[in-house]
């Protein structure tokens, strides 16, 4: 069954998603709006056609417009646009419609997060002073820095780590047309770890999008994030299986010390 879809946001990003919605059958692009057309006026937005979901990714300043909107219409709305006030969420999880949010659409970004919360828990356990950074790189264009995912890799970090995400050092690049970079790292005068995530083409989230707003449109009223579209596709590559069980983690200077084998008797 074909999913209808209202965007908002003819930028970059909303072309891409426009694109990749006409090499699909199973979703259609009903309308876009921009932030320079009529249609997007506050007053006109409740003579928009009804859609099954809504996704916005035009900017910050029009977020609690479009949340106002999706409650009023009772229309399911994804949003990737970042830099606006997280608060606005609580009155948007209230029960009248499905709302989730997704400061990056990458579903190998929602996997560096959770890779982030067990290096941060590795960090933890160290038994010398380890520093957690975060670093980002976008074009020059992205207005808000850092960028709104890594904020979210930032918060991970930390919860794995049981520090302040503000004592985390976070570095952000706004050069050239970089898509999206992100490196999450943890380093110590034993060792050095990163997991970096580099985004090669928009079509990347444009993709990620469209698959947000066909699990959004089955969910109940009330706030998500694509960490909860994620967990299906991921947490069963990271929980141990029952025949393989996962070791405890340890650094090196923490490992019990091994048994020494008893010596052979002479013949």
């Amino acid at each position: 069954m074909t999913l209808t879809i209202g965007l908002f946001g003819t930028g970059r990003l909303g072309s891409a998603i426009r694109a990749a919605a006409a090499l699909r059958d199973d979703v259609e692009v009903t309308w876009s709006v921009g932030r320079g057309t009529s249609e997007g006026a506050p007053g006109r937005l409740a003579g928009l056609p009804p859609v099954e979901v809504a996704i916005d990714v035009s900017h910050a300043d029009t977020v609690a417009q479009r949340l106002s909107w999706a409650r009023t219409t009772g229309t399911a709305l994804v949003i990737g646009t970042t830099g606006w006030d997280p608060h606005l969420v609580d009155e948007a999880a209230c029960g009248e419609a499905p709302v989730l949010i997704a400061p990056n659409f990458a579903l190998g970004v929602a996997l560096v997060r959770r890779l982030a919360v067990v290096l941060g828990g590795y960090a933890a356990t160290a038994p010398v002073p380890v520093d957690l950074a975060i670093s980002e790189t976008h074009h020059r264009g992205k207005a808000d820095s850092p960028s709104g995912t890594a904020l979210s890799l930032r918060e991970a970090l930390a919860t794995g780590a049981g520090r302040e995400a503000t004592a985390i050092q976070t570095t952000s690049l706004r050069v050239g047309s970089v898509i999206g970079d992100h490196e999450v790292l943890v380093a110590s005068e034993l060792e050095t770890i990163s997991v970096r995530h580099v985004a090669h083409d928009r079509s990347l989230f444009a993709h990620g999008a469209l698959a947000a707003a066909r699990w959004l449109a089955t969910r109940p009223a009330g706030l998500h994030t694509l960490d909860d579209l994620a967990e299906d596709a991921l947490d069963s590559l990271l929980r141990p299986s029952s025949r393989h069980p996962a070791p405890s983690v340890h650094h090196p200077d923490t490992l019990p010390a091994p048994s020494t084998p008893p010596k052979e008797g002479l013949r």
